[in-house]
């Protein structure tokens, strides 16, 4: 398996906003896709960071779903009008990682 932690800061005054977008439509949108989310977290010292780990089965898996997120329509919908006062992201990184085999859960 694949794993990418991705790492989303937003604007300031935006953090609102993002978890928005990500309650009442993108995760709609990802299990739609069927783009598993392995976990999900909000910085606990309060700066306007998310923190999310993607499931792949491979480079190619993440690739295609990916770029159909990115052309689907209510996606292009909601991100649209979710920045209608302005832009929420400010960086996005994504680190790409394996499982270590060593470690059983």
């Amino acid at each position: 398996m694949l794993y990418e932690l991705r790492i989303y800061t937003m604007h300031e005054g935006r953090m609102e906003a993002i978890l928005q977008r990500f309650s009442q439509h993108t995760l709609g949108i990802f299990e739609r896709l069927e783009m598993k989310v392995y976990d999900f977290w909000i910085d606990q010292t309060g700066l306007p960071k998310l923190y999310y780990v993607m499931e792949y089965k491979d480079m190619e898996e993440r690739q295609r779903l990916w770029n159909a997120f990115l052309q689907d329509p209510e996606w292009i919908e909601v991100k649209r009008t979710s920045e209608d006062s302005g832009p929420i992201l400010e960086k996005i990184e994504g680190i790409f990682m394996n499982r270590a085999d060593f470690f059983i859960r």
